[in-house]
């Protein structure tokens, strides 16, 4: 059964369950109000018939004929016997003892006894006069009560009825329209294939459930597509960049085998040999580099990681790994409260990220000294990466973050162009963003930014 289905039944039961329960006790509590008074009735039957019968001698013809008048009016199988102490019937002839000596008894010693017995209701009063103590029981059918008692039932199923139908149609309707989203949702998670990853689920413009699963499925689609992205990109070039050098070394080696070569084109082979093994080397690691991360970035775990710890830390691996002051951190803005220097992150891969940056700061700018500046608010964290090499050509500013793409002033340094692939999708993985802008000749400036929201 589908949601939509199950929340329709689920409400109209609920509904009409509240219903039938509200109905149920106003038919009990009317047809309580309708027995109690039909009772009075009785026992006013009972006073009128003392009246009539026991105390008749002592009123006017006039009053006599207007208690008369009044009792004249009968009610349905209505049954009045007067008995007295010997438990028999008197003034009103009763041939088969229309009650029984138990009922007549139990009046005398209540006083009054009402109770119903086969569709009728009786009432009994024990009444004290002068000419001797009487009981006088009535019974009749309350046939106006059941009438009423009738219609109401009646019109109370075919009310139940109407409104367990419209619950029905209407829990139908708003279930059909508050899924309509999912529906939406599931449809558009239908056209996603591993091809096309690059699509997302529209979130809409609320904050209710529906936006927020909406909004992890697209957080889900985003970590796919770069997995699968980074996996393409090592299929797809480990075997080009790796065959091209070896094609080379294995062409040198096999034309110096064929004749006696000098001494210079032996140097000449060698060296050939050496620069396209240490390019098959340089590209290995990257491949290596680019394999790991693509494990990490599938199973990486989150937690919070201090940027600015981050950055001392390469700031002591440089100065280690080149000399003291080669790293300048300068810190333009620290927030007030040290939790808005934490970022959701993995420390590892955020530290790869950061370091190729500064890597490629180092060795495009021959060494020289690297400069990071630091700012860091309420809403924002920015790292600015600055160097004094060579600069990025205009038209490759917007090719360097390919994987194995090589700027057209850069093949004279070792790389294997993947380093900014990596970094990006790392830095994208965390929800950051990596810009960069260059002047060619002059330096290189890459800010990485993590915007902090609610």
């Amino acid at each position: 059964m589908k949601i939509k289905d199950r929340l329709s039944l689920y409400f109209t039961l609920i509904g009409s369950g509240i219903l039938l329960a509200v109905m149920i006790s106003l038919y009990i509590s009317v047809y309580t109000i309708v027995r109690n008074d039909f009772y009075t009735h009785l026992n006013d039957r009972a006073n009128t018939a003392a009246q009539l019968y026991l105390k008749a001698d002592e009123i006017t013809p006039d009053s006599l004929s207007r208690v008369r008048n009044r009792f004249l009016k009968s009610l349905h199988g209505e049954v009045t016997r007067i008995y007295d102490d010997r438990n028999s019937a008197a003034f009103i002839s009763d041939k088969e003892q229309y009650w029984d000596h138990k009922t007549i008894e139990a009046v005398r010693r209540r006083n009054y006894l009402a109770y119903s017995s086969k569709g009728n209701q009786v009432v009994g009063i024990y009444y004290k006069d002068n000419q001797g103590n009487f009981v006088i029981l009535v019974s009749a059918m309350d046939s106006t009560g059941k009438r009423q008692l009738d219609a109401i039932f009646d019109a109370m199923v075919i009310v139940f009825l109407i409104v367990t139908a419209t619950l029905f149609l209407v829990s139908r309707w708003l279930a059909q329209n508050t899924l309509s989203p999912i529906k939406k949702v599931v449809q558009q998670m239908q056209l996603i294939k591993s091809t096309n990853l690059h699509l997302r689920v529209n979130e809409g413009k609320g904050k209710d459930e529906i936006s927020e699963l909406a909004n992890n499925f697209n957080r889900l689609l985003e970590h796919l597509e770069n997995a699968f992205e980074l996996q393409r990109t090592y299929v797809a070039n480990a075997s080009h960049e790796l065959r091209t050098p070896i094609t080379t070394i294995i062409g040198e080696v096999e034309l110096a085998l064929r004749k006696e070569p000098s001494a210079e084109e032996n140097k000449r082979t060698l060296q050939l040999v050496l620069e396209e093994s240490e390019r098959l080397r340089d590209t290995i690691s990257g491949l290596m580099e680019l394999a790991q991360v693509d494990m990490d970035y599938t199973i990486a775990e989150q937690g919070p990681v201090r940027v600015d710890e981050l950055l001392w830390e390469l700031q002591d691996y440089w100065a280690n790994k080149i000399r003291q002051g080669a790293l300048q951190v300068n810190i333009e803005h620290m927030p007030e409260s040290e939790s808005m220097l934490t970022i959701p992150a993995n420390y590892q891969l955020l530290f790869i990220a950061l370091n190729n940056l500064i890597s490629n700061a180092f060795k495009f700018s021959d060494q020289r000294p690297v400069k990071c500046n630091f700012y860091a608010d309420e809403s924002l964290i920015r790292m600015q990466i600055i160097d004094s090499g060579i600069g990025i050509p205009r038209d490759d500013l917007d090719l360097v973050f390919k994987s194995f793409y090589r700027g057209n002033n850069s093949h004279s340094f070792a790389g294997s162009g993947i380093g900014l692939y990596v970094t990006q999708k790392i830095i994208q993985l965390f929800h950051g963003t990596l810009s960069v802008d260059s002047v060619e000749g002059q330096g290189t400036c890459m800010t990485v930014k993590f915007i902090r929201t609610n």
